[in-house]
């Protein structure tokens, strides 16, 4: 594994790239790029998917996205969708430009919230020729019904004023999960916590907070506009039988709006999170991603 840095915007966006065995100037390998869930870092989901897929064959690079983790950025813990689209912009510069990789094979990986970005992103830039997403959240900006769309206005009455907090430099944060019925969260309920709360996903970098905005930000943010676009993406969605957080119900209605070439892969599951870490859970969703990046990056060549 080597750490590696790279600039967006004038701040430095850090990352873990592993290159497979065999990986050199005359034997460039193609390449995977990360997104993972919320407030996430490199050394948790993204990290555990990344060396898995190395393995198998591809160059891997999780990294922290800017405001979290190791990477900068002018508000930490702050949730910033075009930031984010930004972000997989230029890593996948990044890897288009290292020798051992082979510019024309480059995948993106989207697991939980980043299987919105990866979704949006991959829509739109023709270097990546592949996407999976696991697990993924896909963000619809349009509410469900009338009275869904009132509820969601009614919410927004504060907008206005965490974004002038955010202006001035001191937005609100909250917890990012807790275990304390009726306490704010970014993430509330039991199992987020059981992940992120506990030593189960202990990094050094990751931090128990997010602003308040950030869920105004993605509430506002319609990554699934991006299925309408992937006509030449091949794009494989992954995801779990039970899912409370990301449901069955909004993977599948996704992958009907994708015009691409595509496949669905569904996996047992009782929960959410089995697919951040879990036996034989995270096995299967890797044999998948690794089956499908190989039939389509192998031969996409520039």
């Amino acid at each position: 594994m080597e750490k590696i840095g790279f600039e967006v915007d004038g701040e430095t966006v850090i990352g873990n790239l592993e290159l497979p065995e065999g990986a050199s100037l005359a034997n460039s390998v193609p390449a995977l790029v990360f997104t993972g869930p919320f407030t996430g870092v490199k050394e948790q989901v993204t990290g555990t998917y990344a060396r898995l897929l190395a393995k198998e064959g591809f160059a891997t690079l999780a990294f922290d996205h800017r405001n979290f983790g190791e990477s900068g950025g002018r508000i930490h813990q702050h949730e910033a969708p075009s930031k984010k689209l930004d972000d997989l912009a230029a890593a996948t510069g990044y890897l288009a430009a290292r020798p051992e990789i082979d510019a024309g094979r480059i995948g993106a990986v989207g697991i939980c919230l980043g299987g919105s970005y990866a979704l949006h992103f991959a829509a739109f830039d023709p270097r990546i020729r592949a996407l999976a997403t696991v697990a993924a959240a896909y963000l619809d900006a349009r509410p469900s019904s009338a009275d869904a769309a009132a509820r969601k206005a009614e919410w927004f009455q504060g907008y206005a004023s965490e974004l002038a907090l955010l202006h001035e430099g001191y937005p609100t944060h909250i917890k990012a999960v807790t275990d304390v019925e009726g306490e704010a969260a970014g993430m509330p309920g039991q199992e987020p916590f059981d992940y992120y709360g506990t030593d189960r996903a202990y990094s050094p970098h990751w931090k128990n907070e997010i602003t308040r905005l950030s869920g105004y930000n993605l509430a506002r943010f319609d990554a699934v506009l991006g299925a309408d676009y992937l006509a030449a993406t091949p794009t494989l969605v992954v995801h779990g039988t039970t899912d409370l957080y990301c449901t069955p119900e909004a993977a599948m209605r996704t992958f009907e709006r994708i015009g691409a070439p595509k496949r669905i892969e569904w996996i047992e599951t009782t929960n959410h999170i089995e697919l951040y870490d879990s036996q034989p859970h995270v096995r299967a969703a890797v044999s998948h991603v690794a089956d499908w990046m190989k039939e389509h990056l192998q031969g996409a060549r520039t």
